[in-house]
């Protein structure tokens, strides 16, 4: 008993560490960027230019959950379209790329996860898009033929004074609005000047790049040594065909449950997923690109964080992204 915990231990230990150099370099590099005091990043990606979805499906293929915790804040803040949001989204992977890289038989699989996974995300991304500009222009042309309408029963001269004071109102309403949200906005883009009371994770005045990323190296690779842990713990004590007979042969079931373990907002849904999948194909390779689509790691957590005035609309998004891992893990069996 005894020793099969020692040996847990031992091996996480070792998986943990060829991850560490890997998860700091790509920390710092997000450190890097989010730490914008010129809004260069979210201009990257702004609402109006129609290549932010190219831009989030390869950004989101860099290593760890940066990206999409940074375009989740985005998102909350009305900066980047859903389409951008979902793109990221399916993009990442979280933890799974660097533990891949480290287990050279494995690197065709990780080009081509790679791959699968850009295709999808531009293919998700630029279709959800369309669909929510198809129903903004429904909804303009809608809200215009009111107005008209509501316009034809004025005299002139009521249309003209109320038409001078609704425009003063909006203007003002939207002054306002404007000040409110730049005295409150505090995202991972450091755009404005820093609040005490922002309650930024490792705090929000962090301009130390290097700590910034080492702080969430740290994190994370705890997260990664207890995921690692406990897999080895439960394969030593109860054997990889155990755990195949739990998740059954059945690839399809293989791919809802692997959906649902993706939704988890850390890196231990990732980092469970590729071992399972690595440790003698216990998970089908269909199941493992549908369980990380669905997986986004701590941006799901920072969009259901930052989206609190709005819970339908982020419940929406999650069983969205649960939808298009499903749909996609499905798809792929017919190559795989």
């Amino acid at each position: 008993m005894w020793e099969n915990f020692y040996d847990s231990i031992l091996d996480a230990t070792i998986d943990c560490l060829k991850v560490v150099p890997i998860l700091f370099l790509a920390y710092l590099l997000v450190a890097y960027l989010s730490h914008d005091h010129n809004h260069k990043f979210s201009g990257f990606l702004s609402k109006k230019k129609k290549t932010s979805v190219l831009y989030a499906s390869f950004l989101g293929c860099v290593p760890q959950c940066g990206f999409s915790s940074v375009i989740a804040d985005l998102y909350s803040r009305q900066k980047v379209t859903l389409g951008t949001l979902v793109a990221v989204f399916v993009a990442t992977s979280d933890e799974a790329l660097p533990i891949m890289i480290t287990t050279p038989s494995h690197i065709l699989d990780l080009l081509l996860l790679i791959a699968i996974k850009i295709v999808l995300a531009l293919v998700w991304g630029y279709s959800i898009d369309f669909v929510v500009s198809i129903f903004e222009k429904a909804r303009k042309n809608k809200s215009k033929n009111v107005q008209y309408d509501k316009t034809d029963n004025l005299s002139e001269k009521s249309d003209k004074t109320t038409n001078v004071e609704h425009c003063g109102e909006q203007h003002e309403s939207f002054e306002e609005h404007m000040h409110s949200h730049h005295s409150h906005e505090c995202g991972h883009i450091h755009s404005d000047e820093c609040k005490e009371d922002c309650h930024h994770e490792n705090g929000c005045c962090v301009d130390n790049i290097f700590l910034d990323a080492f702080k969430h190296t740290l994190e994370i690779a705890i997260y990664i040594f207890v995921a690692t842990f406990i897999i080895n713990l439960i394969i030593n004590y109860f054997s990889l065909d155990a755990i195949q007979t739990i998740l059954t042969n059945n690839v399809y079931i293989q791919i809802l449950i692997a959906s649902l373990v993706g939704l988890i907002p850390n890196c231990a849904s990732s980092v469970l997923l590729v071992e399972l999948y690595m440790l003698g194909g216990v998970l089908s390779f269909p199941a493992l690109v549908a369980g990380l689509s669905t997986g986004a790691g701590v941006g799901l957590f920072i969009l259901v964080s930052k989206n609190r005035k709005h819970p339908l609309k982020t419940l929406g998004i999650i069983g969205l992204q649960f939808l298009i891992g499903v749909v996609s893990g499905i798809f792929l069996t017919i190559f795989f």
